[in-house]
């Protein structure tokens, strides 16, 4: 063989070995990147199968406290009717006038209890929060807070009005109960913001703080305040959701909502 044909062959074979290494590397690159989009499909598939999960006890929950509230309306709200319309009878024939001041007060304490009562149905069946708006929601939590007189609580937003489906009402109006009650509870706060606020970008912005004793991010657990029970209500309705504390600086917790309503 002469040194012509050597080093054609030393060429040939060398291109073939490039050529060869080239092969497996696209080879590589290309198995890498199927694999990459399998573990992404399967990720997608878990994250919806993890959604699915969620939402279905999302109902199941409302379905059991839809079925307790009805059963409070129509079975012990019936019975505290008949009660009153007893003892208003009772004062009205003045049958037993000596003891009427107390039939009176037991039918006010009745008729009390019996508002309480349909305003716990109400809220149990989800109808508060399909009439209302989210506004109209809030707001009304806060009233209750601010009765207590335990903690003040601001309500700003810059809307009035916003069409929420109720999936998306109800989440965010529990999440913000979940909060309030455990800042209630546990922050021994003097004072709690709450913002509503939508933006150009994304739908929704919901924030709330308090100026309590707050808590070391790093250790956080699954239970604290609640903080898992709030995080799978957002994910329910595809909220980004975040919380900041820091021991003595209070809590922040602020969940966005991008795309439609």
């Amino acid at each position: 063989m002469g040194k012509t044909e050597l080093l054609i062959t030393i060429i040939l074979f060398n291109l073939f070995f490039v050529l060869f290494v080239v092969a497996i590397m696209v080879y590589i690159k290309k198995y890498k990147l199927r694999k990459r989009e399998y573990l992404d499909e399967i990720k997608i598939k878990n994250e919806i199968h993890q959604k699915e999960i969620l939402t279905t006890q999302l109902e199941i929950q409302q379905a059991t406290m839809q079925q307790i509230g009805r059963e409070l309306h129509d079975n012990i709200g019936q019975k505290l009717t008949l009660v009153s319309l007893y003892t208003q009878q009772l004062v009205y024939e003045n049958k037993v006038p000596q003891e009427n001041e107390r039939i009176e007060q037991i039918y006010q304490i009745i008729n009390s209890s019996l508002q309480d009562l349909r305003s716990l149905s109400k809220n149990l069946t989800n109808d508060n929060v399909i009439e209302n708006e989210m506004v109209t929601l809030i707001q009304e939590e806060v009233n209750h807070i601010n009765a207590l007189k335990r903690c003040k609580v601001i309500f700003e937003h810059n809307f009035e009005k916003i069409d929420l489906e109720f999936v998306k009402k109800n989440v965010l109006l529990r999440i913000t109960q979940e909060f309030l009650q455990n800042s209630l509870k546990h922050a021994q706060c003097n004072n709690i913001i709450i913002q509503l606020n939508s933006y150009p970008g994304f739908l929704l912005a919901l924030e709330i703080k308090d100026d309590g004793v707050g808590f070391d991010d790093a250790k956080i657990t699954a239970d604290g305040i609640g903080l898992k029970n709030m995080k799978k209500r957002a994910e329910i309705i595809g909220g980004k959701f975040t919380l900041e504390s820091k021991a003595n600086l209070g809590t922040k917790l602020t969940i966005t909502l991008n795309g439609q309503t």
